[in-house]
């Protein structure tokens, strides 16, 4: 588990992808987090129960 200071955020947490990335392969499309999360550059998730978190970019504002 984080060994890191302040500890990063469990995968149950809703700031979970703030934990920091121990592996990444940018050419694959993804990163590991130290919270065990597959984070995705769509901005999907995997986490390690096997739960998908679908894409949640951030819509642009209307003006």
């Amino acid at each position: 588990m984080c060994t890191h200071t302040p500890k990063c955020p469990s995968a149950a947490s809703p700031d979970r992808e703030a934990a920091h990335v121990v592996a990444a392969r940018p050419e694959q499309g993804w990163s590991l987090l130290c919270n065990a999360v597959l984070l995705f550059e769509d901005t999907g998730e995997l986490l390690p129960d096997g739960q998908v978190v679908a894409p949640h970019r951030p819509v642009a504002a209307l003006v």
